[in-house]
């Protein structure tokens, strides 16, 4: 088995398509998902969908509630995470930390790591090894 891409939904297409640009992702393909607009984004070795929803509902949030069960976030290993958050902060010209940089040992390795939001605030989160 490979993994072939994860999907996402969304409220504005164009914002979220110009966020993942920014995340060095690149479209394949655009297509429409019944009545609404869809695309495949490749990037960091893998694709994302993105899909419209044209009457988008308020989601839980996987981030702050502690309880949420489900899928919660997409993380990408960066070279260098400040210089990376500054690249996305001139691109975007903000971009919704959730969790500042800081360090994260997990096994024998440690990673500076930050949470940022996605523009309907999906969890991303970056890391780089020390």
């Amino acid at each position: 088995m490979k993994h072939h891409h994860t999907s996402i939904k969304t409220a504005d297409i164009f914002q979220a398509i110009a966020f993942y640009e920014a995340l060095g992702f690149e479209i394949t393909e655009r297509f429409t998902a019944g009545i609404t607009l869809a695309c495949w984004m490749r990037g960091s070795g893998t694709y994302i969908e993105l899909i419209q929803v044209p009457e988008p509902k308020n989601i839980a949030d996987p981030f702050s509630d502690e309880h949420y069960v489900g899928y919660y976030h997409l993380s990408f290993h960066v070279e260098d995470l400040e210089s990376f958050l500054q690249d996305l902060v001139n691109k975007l010209g903000r971009v919704k930390l959730l969790l500042p940089t800081r360090e994260q040992t997990i096994g024998d390795r440690t990673y500076q790591v930050a949470f940022i939001a996605d523009p309907d605030g999906l969890p991303i989160e970056l890391m780089a090894m020390l």
